[in-house]
């Protein structure tokens, strides 16, 4: 049987004292508001400034990480549930020495799993510890207990919306289940696929506002992406818009997201770390 408080006390013990890597779990409240897309662009975005970033694609049963990518990998998270590989083994690499983690799709039981396989998932990331500096966590839309399980995880959640009112609904709700059960605290906004910079930015100061007046809790916004004929293209091609068109003004928007998460100084922002949010899972030590 997977002993995961074992095995978190023994990986704890066997780590020198480096600097730990930050994690960004994105989420949304609906599907179909270009998450995964954006996970991937911002990940070649952040792997090009020079920070070490790796995207586990969490999004479980339904990956699609690689398709965006157009890249295909012989091992994925199934293998890694079953036994068969470590985590360590099935890391794939992406533009600009971008770190995959892939995930399978079309598998019933990685969507909907069993606690101790969700926690040794959780507990084969943090072999991550200290191998990278940012890990972007992709997770699915909703409020499954994957989700929440990986928010748990994280040092931030970015929330992706776009000015729909059933996927402003459904975030307020995903941040209000956030909020009310602690499990995340620092959570930023991005508004995707808006008509123009002004309409993002109206977009997510009305949802910030209403979060804080009925949730009292301060959410960032990180910025907004315009709806651009150069996204949806590049989807279609499997090749990323910030490779295609990295001068485009959607490529300098998703830019400054980047500068913003990274820090004014350019040099990034150490996390609690893996083995924090695994405390905060387990009640470990």
């Amino acid at each position: 049987m997977w002993d995961q408080a074992s095995f978190l006390r023994n990986l704890t013990r066997s780590q020198p004292a480096k600097k730990r890597a930050r994690v960004i779990t994105v989420a949304s409240g609906k599907g179909g508001v270009g998450k995964t897309n954006l996970v991937v662009n911002l990940g070649i975005v952040l792997a090009r400034r020079g920070q070490v970033t790796t995207i586990v694609d969490a999004d479980l049963g339904l990956a699609n990480v690689d398709v965006v990518l157009g890249q295909y990998f012989d091992f994925d998270l199934e293998h890694v549930l079953k036994g068969e590989k470590h985590l360590d083994e099935i890391i794939g690499m992406g533009p600009y020495g971008l770190r995959i983690v892939p995930s399978a799709s079309g598998v019933p039981e990685m969507a909907d799993m069993e606690k101790e396989q969700r926690d040794r998932l959780i507990t084969e990331l943090a072999t991550l510890e200290h191998s990278t500096d940012i890990l972007l966590i992709d997770t699915g839309a909703g409020i499954s207990r994957n989700v929440l399980a990986f928010a748990n995880l994280a040092d931030e959640v970015i929330i992706v919306v776009t000015p729909e009112p059933t996927s402003l609904a459904d975030a307020y709700g995903l941040v209000k289940l956030l909020v009310q059960t602690r499990v995340a605290t620092k959570i930023s906004l991005v508004v995707n696929r808006a008509l123009n910079y002004q309409d993002g930015k109206v977009t997510g100061e009305r949802f910030l506002t209403i979060a804080e007046r009925f949730l009292h809790h301060k959410i960032k916004f990180l910025g907004s992406i315009p709806d651009d004929p150069i996204v949806s293209q590049a989807v279609r091609r499997q090749h990323p818009f910030v490779l295609s068109h990295p001068d485009s003004y959607v490529s300098r928007q998703l830019e400054v997201i980047a500068q913003s998460i990274i820090g004014g100084g350019g040099q990034g922002v150490e996390g609690k770390g893996l083995l924090a949010g695994l405390r905060r899972i387990f009640g470990g030590s």
